[in-house]
């Protein structure tokens, strides 16, 4: 168990929207111990913990939303901050949608580093898995099982020539974090960049911040950064949006085919089963690592 964190200083980001094209600056803001993080809306004056509770849609990105006020995108910097163990922060943003960046979390990574961490004089509880939990929403699947430590697995399968099926397993720590899945981008087909736009997504989306596939390939000059860069940003969504239960999930969670929605349905799923997990808040011996995996994928 390890002490709760927040910035050492204050830091700053700007940039557009990739839903709304909407231009807007955030402001990291350090916070005292047992806030958890704040997302605020400067220029309407709410407050929205990032909770599961103040999710108001999961259509192609995580919003938190109340009384009608929206910050739209919220996934990629939970995630950064769930990476890296920060626990209680305030997110001041003037504008509808959290900025895109690269489409990765890397570039809030290197914020919060240069920012600094500050540790704080309070134990961080965590959520542990303690019997398996089960998710079926369609197509998409996702299981969470006992595990002494923090693990996660996910398969993506898209029809498409170039893409098709990718497979990652990774513990997950703040070193493998950051190499491993921050730097992976969004990604969307040319194919549906139309629909997108003209039901009101996608309306900043680039070359310069999402991974375009077309007909003949991938329409970034630049190219991938890693060969199976889709599942990894897949991976990084689902660590954004589980951040939201409000405690580090200590387990391993197993995703087929799930998307934001799944996320947070199976997140609602798990709090209801009681007997499935346990808050800890001190130290104790962690429960033994389960036969999981194969027991999953076979009946996939």
């Amino acid at each position: 168990m390890r002490f709760q964190r927040t910035l050492k200083q204050e830091t700053s980001f700007e940039g557009i929207g990739l839903h709304t094209g909407r231009y807007a600056k955030v402001r990291l803001k350090p916070a005292p111990r047992d806030t958890g993080i704040i997302f605020t809306r400067t220029d309407k004056d709410i407050a929205l913990k990032a909770s599961m509770g103040s999710v108001s849609d999961t259509a192609f990105s995580t919003t938190l939303g109340y009384n009608g006020a929206k910050i739209r995108t919220v996934e990629h910097i939970l995630a950064a901050l769930s990476g890296l163990g920060i626990d209680n922060l305030i997110v001041e943003v003037n504008g509808p949608e959290i900025p895109i960046l690269d489409g990765s979390s890397i570039e809030l990574i290197s914020l919060i580093l240069n920012s600094g961490i500050a540790r704080q004089g309070k134990k961080r509880p965590f959520l542990r898995i303690t019997n398996p939990v089960f998710f079926a929403d369609g197509q998409a699947e996702i299981s969470a099982f006992p595990y002494d430590g923090r693990r996660i697995t996910y398969r993506i399968h898209f029809n498409h020539h170039l893409l098709g099926e990718q497979n990652l397993s990774l513990e997950i720590s703040e070193e493998n974090f950051v190499k491993e899945i921050a730097p992976a981008r969004t990604f969307g087909f040319l194919k549906d960049v139309e629909y997108l736009k003209a039901n009101g997504f996608a309306k900043g989306g680039s070359l310069e911040n999402a991974i375009i596939l077309g007909s003949d390939g991938i329409l970034n000059a630049s190219g991938l950064r890693f060969k199976d860069e889709f599942v990894r940003h897949k991976m990084l969504d689902l660590i954004g949006d589980f951040s939201l239960i409000g405690f580090p999930i200590y387990g391993h969670i197993i995703a087929n085919k799930s998307g934001h929605t799944a996320n947070l349905k199976f997140l609602k799923k798990l709090i209801s089963y009681q007997n499935c997990w346990e808050i800890v808040s001190e130290i104790s011996q962690p429960s033994p690592a389960y036969a999981e995996t194969s027991l999953f994928f076979n009946k996939l």
